[in-house]
């Protein structure tokens, strides 16, 4: 499983089994006493509730209970509810005799709960795996795989990690390394390039990782494939011992049931990212709170300047190739992506992007729109839905991001923000795409919650001074 998601439903279903414990034991008081006055001792019989939530927090994090949560099927399920059942029953009756309060304890009230925890446990636990599942079949968050590989196993290897992978990942491609497949399909797979053109073809598709598993060819022998797929910031599982290659971080481990090393460039730190979703969460809440208060002011001033939609809307490329549409207030006239052709000639940045110091294009409402940031409120809904961060790299446009070489691509390994390191680095000075590309890269590279917060009070220093906006 990928690990960040690993890491983000092994704390969800830990929360949940925590809520379904005190729920059961309340449940459980009640059924016995019909109310919660009657007890001999208030104080042992909610304390022993407490233990049971210790010791369920504990038996979890010891054990990793939820490590593969979503691999597990109903028999495995439900004998791993025993287990935890058990154990956290048990661990809590030793306790209770060892202070000596267990007389003072309604033993019907346990042998109700731990019925009732049980199989509230399992439904709990069914119907999130159920939901995931549905969650990941009709949405863009799998995990995108490339399997590369050799023609005569090509088979074997794609059926083989379609049994043992969870439901997080989604094999979207394959390439051979003995012979050019393009256009056949394996397992319902496309064979999308020859060897030579596949690091150039996934460029510019979703991809999250690549999973190479060529028994006749040694990682010297692929050093180009693993060191252009690490370039784009795209994680790399070989199957085979370690050796050879050292070019970025490596780990031993596990892919499937593949033992194998694998490659990544960026920040690998699971915990620190889930605390920046949260974060995300709440930041893009509020802000689409501070949204529905000012749009009716800033609608009626876009009405006024100009013909058409208050809110303009534009495909955008998000982390590993993900499309999405961006949402902004509209600050330039109606038609004026068809304008945009008529100008390129007077673009004044050097490379992929495009900007000129007095767009023709942006109405007078618009300018000041853009001037105090506030056309980009919009974008807390792109922020809370989670194709946005608040802190990020920009997202090309689909016309950008075909031209993407494997260097540009790594600034989409990592979830594009509504502001970054090179907007608070001076946005109108700087005129050269390579050097936006730089302070992306540097923010990949050197990504902490520290230099999130760091960037974010810059940005409230920017957009109060109105220095570098465009």
């Amino acid at each position: 499983m990928n690990s960040k998601i690993r890491v983000t439903i092994s704390y969800l279903i830990l929360a949940l089994d925590l809520l379904t414990i005190a729920c059961s034991f309340a449940l459980s008081t009640w059924i016995r006493y019909r109310n919660f006055r009657d007890m001999d001792d208030k104080i042992s019989h909610f304390g022993t509730m407490a233990m049971l939530l210790v010791m369920c927090m504990l038996y979890t994090m010891v054990f990793d209970q939820n490590r593969d949560f979503l691999r597990r099927g109903a028999v495995r399920e439900a004998y791993e509810l025993i287990r935890l059942d058990a154990a956290v029953t048990a661990a809590a009756l030793v306790l209770l005799y060892m202070i000596k309060t267990a007389g003072a304890f309604s033993r019907l009230v346990m042998g109700y709960y731990v019925v009732i925890s049980y199989f509230a446990m399992l439904f709990v636990h069914v119907g999130v795996r159920a939901a995931i599942r549905r969650y990941f079949v009709r949405t863009d968050a799998a995990t995108k795989v490339l399997v590369i590989t050799e023609r005569a196993g090509a088979d074997d290897c794609i059926e083989r990690l379609r049994r043992t992978l969870d439901i997080s990942y989604r094999i979207v491609a394959a390439v051979f390394t003995d012979e050019d497949g393009t256009g056949e399909k394996i397992s319902g797979v496309p064979v999308i390039a020859s060897r030579e053109k596949a690091a150039g073809i996934a460029t510019t598709m979703q991809l999250d990782e690549v999973f190479i598993d060529t028994p006749h060819s040694s990682q010297s022998q692929l050093e180009d494939l693993i060191t252009g797929f690490s370039d784009m910031g795209v994680a790399v599982h070989f199957c085979l011992e370690p050796g050879g290659v050292r070019f970025a971080d490596s780990r031993v481990g596990m892919f499937g049931n593949y033992s194998v090393i694998s490659y990544t460039r960026g920040t690998g730190r699971n915990r620190g990212l889930l605390i920046k979703r949260i974060t995300d969460i709440l930041g893009g809440a509020v802000g689409l709170v501070i949204t529905a208060l000012i749009t009716p002011f800033i609608a009626v001033a876009i009405k006024l300047d100009s013909r058409g939609p208050v809110f303009f809307s534009q495909v955008r490329i998000g982390r590993n190739g993900r499309r999405f549409k961006i949402y902004k207030f509209r600050t330039m006239v109606r038609d004026a992506e068809e304008k945009k052709k008529e100008l390129e000639k007077d673009n004044e940045m050097k490379g992929l992007m495009f900007k000129m110091k007095d767009d023709p294009r942006v109405t007078k409402v618009g300018a000041f729109l853009r001037k105090t940031s506030l056309d980009e409120f919009p974008q807390f809904l792109n922020v809370l839905r989670g194709e946005m961060s608040l802190v990020g790299t920009r997202p090309p446009t689909e016309e950008e991001f075909e031209k993407y070489n494997a260097i540009y691509r790594r600034r989409i390994s990592m979830t594009p923000g509504l502001t970054g390191m090179w907007q608070v680095s001076g946005r109108s000075g700087i005129e050269d795409f390579d050097e936006v590309v730089k302070y992306d890269l540097e923010y990949i590279d050197h990504w902490s919650l520290q230099l999130d917060m760091q960037i974010l009070f810059k940005t409230i220093g920017v957009v109060f001074t109105g220095r570098g906006a465009e």
